[in-house]
């Protein structure tokens, strides 16, 4: 076994590999750019190297400066972790060449299956059954329109070098085609330096079916069981478990038997997932399942199969990068009970789940679950990388178990001023069609209004934002005779204080009672602002009224950036007329495009932001006039 190892990777999967390796006792080695000095994951490690700016083009997408920190700090092996250049073939090759042990599959590997149509060519020589599409190199619009259209709509335009979501459409009608048809390209461009794409048919109850698949250089392949990541949101996992639920023996065998096929095929040694889309509309059934793709490294989701069947998969990649054989054979790995994982996310779903960015001043995560977290309190989140908080995760021998410890582990989560998915989080875990196992991949989409809505606060909320600011006046009162001047709330000329105070929530007011002591977890970031925590929504009770988020300042029509990016679309120009929610420009950050719409009808009489262009956020990108 080797003795010290480098994770090219940062965030809640460079502290999960570097958990693995001081167990072992592996020495670790972290890099970091410049915007991650002072990150969790460089904390955790023995070692850290700093490799460049914060733009990961120029740190963390960078061979050179990765074999570099390698050779100076003596590591043997790097983990690439997944996401950045983990599917990346040059990459495993030049650490090879350096003479580092790569934690991951073969090079040759990594290319057979890192292109989308060609990965299902292969698999349809190699019997595996394959999802029916459009896999040409012809990539004109005019063919791949045409190409649609002979598919049937819905249609699913996905990036042939893809992943995580990124680089995906799904187009309902021919007249949305060109659109979507560019905007994937040119974010399939962005993330992984290729445009190319190809076009799959869209199942209308469809479910993501996936299987954890290892091998090792001694020819043996094994499956660690399925996983069902069907709960989704615009192509992005938010909920994965093990086992699928609904699946049968029968079932189960012929998919299993699928993916260890499909890693047959291309000699695979390691971790990797064969992803399968199933048609779920008369359940599960294994002459309806196909195979969509390969992920050709550890997964976001891997805790789950850990869980169930107690397993440590980064020390499995430990041991096979070292020439080992696989530890167990197929018969010896077993699963007990069910697994849920949340992912966490620094998002605010009430504008559209626009990524939220700052520092965690209020920071608590459920205590007595696996929490797989990239940050601390105190941390800062960027606009450089991806939003994900932590992974949480829950075992518990049923599935119902499993679910109702995870929505309240997700209901404990008390983060302020980020903003983050733990409210949406819950409303999904006690949706009645998930909790059913009635899961696909629109169930989000069908409830999006319910799901992502704020609800409004609970009388104890209330109750305790009254408490706070009790404590407040309580504190500038003190020693002080009763007057409008240090007891703000609750004062009248001609009697005692009243018992209840009006403060804002957001711009609305409301009366809020003014209890001796509190009911909830509450923040007081100031004298005149209160927050308070309940079922991971943190509702903010201010003095005075707020200004509107969101992107658009109250009432002048001045649309502003959410978050520092870069403009790659514009739509509209000065004097175009605009309806309620047409989109104006598209901005790319946080490695995704974010359409800002029109708050309303009117007449647009300013642009401020040029095609191309990067912007600071709050700046103004257009300027409109309400009719």
């Amino acid at each position: 076994m080797f003795k010290s190892v480098l994770v090219a990777n940062r965030g809640e999967i460079a502290r999960r590999i570097f958990g693995t390796a001081r167990r072992m006792g592996i020495e670790t080695v972290a890099v970091h750019s410049e915007a991650d000095t002072h990150a969790a994951h460089v904390r955790d490690a023995d070692q850290a190297i700093l490799i460049g700016p914060a733009a990961a083009r120029e740190s963390y997408l960078v061979p050179e400066k990765i074999i570099a920190a390698a050779k100076q700090t003596g590591a043997e092996a790097i983990h690439p972790g997944y996401g950045f250049l983990s599917e990346n073939a040059g990459f495993a090759e030049a650490v090879m060449a350096a003479g580092l042990i790569w934690i991951g599959p073969p090079p040759s590997s990594i290319r057979a299956m890192g292109l989308k149509d060609a990965a299902k060519s292969l698999m349809a020589k190699a019997g595996v059954p394959v999802t029916p599409g459009y896999l040409g190199e012809d990539q004109s619009p005019e063919i791949l329109a045409r190409e649609a259209a002979r598919i049937g709509y819905p249609v699913l335009i996905k990036a042939v070098a893809g992943g995580g979501g990124k680089g995906m459409r799904l187009v309902d009608c021919a007249d949305a085609f060109a659109e979507a048809l560019a905007s994937c390209k040119r974010e399939a461009a962005a993330s992984f330096g290729d445009e190319r794409v190809l076009l799959e048919t869209y199942l209308s109850r469809p479910r993501h079916i996936e299987v954890q698949v290892f091998g090792d250089s001694h020819g043996n392949v094994v499956h660690l069981f399925e996983r069902d990541c069907s709960l989704q949101r615009r192509h992005q996992k938010v909920i994965e478990e093990a086992p699928a639920p609904g699946m049968d023996a029968a079932t189960r065998a012929a998919v299993t038997a699928a993916a260890v096929k499909a890693a047959q095929a291309v000699n695979y040694v390691g971790a990797g997932t064969v992803e399968f889309i199933a048609d779920a509309s008369e359940g599960l059934r294994g002459d309806r399942v196909w195979f969509m793709e390969m992920n050709t490294r550890l997964q976001v989701e891997h805790p789950v199969t850990e869980m169930i069947t107690g397993l440590d998969l980064v020390e499995w990649q430990f041991r096979v990068a070292a020439g080992e054989k696989l530890p167990l054979k197929q018969e010896q790995i077993l699963m007990t009970g069910h697994a849920v994982e949340a992912r966490l996310y620094a998002e605010n779903p009430a504008s559209g789940f626009l990524p939220s960015i700052g520092r965690l001043d209020a920071f608590s995560l459920p205590q007595g679950i696996r929490v797989d977290a990239g940050v601390e309190a105190g941390d800062v989140i960027s606009p450089f990388y991806d939003p994900m908080i932590a992974k949480l995760i829950v075992h518990g021998e049923t599935r119902e178990e499993a679910i109702a410890d995870l929505a309240e582990a997700c209901a404990e989560v008390d983060i302020w001023p980020v903003k983050t998915n733990a409210g949406f989080l819950v409303r999904c875990l006690e949706n009645p069609d998930f909790i059913a196992g009635a899961v696909d991949t629109g169930l989000i989409a069908r409830n999006l209004d319910t799901l992502a809505a704020t609800p409004e606060p609970s009388p104890e909320v209330l109750a305790t934002a009254g408490w706070a600011f009790r404590e407040v006046v309580e504190r500038a009162a003190a020693g002080q005779p009763a007057t409008p001047w240090v007891e703000l709330l609750g004062f009248r000329l001609n009697a005692p204080p009243l018992e209840t105070a009006r403060v804002f929530l957001g711009a609305t007011a409301v009366h809020v009672p003014m209890p001796l002591e509190p009911s909830r977890i509450v923040h007081a970031p100031g004298d005149d602002e209160v927050v308070v925590f309940e079922a991971g929504e943190a509702f903010v009770f201010r003095d005075n009224p707020a200004i509107r988020e969101g992107g658009v300042a109250a009432g002048d029509g001045s649309i502003r950036a959410p978050m520092p990016g870069k403009i790659t679309q514009l739509s509209v120009r000065v004097g175009d007329r605009v309806t309620l929610g047409q989109p104006l420009l598209t901005l790319e950050a946080m490695k995704m495009e974010h359409a800002l719409a029109a708050p309303f009808d009117g007449e647009v009489n300013e642009i401020a932001a040029e095609l191309g262009g990067q912007v600071t956020e709050g700046s103004v990108l257009v300027k409109l006039t309400a009719d």
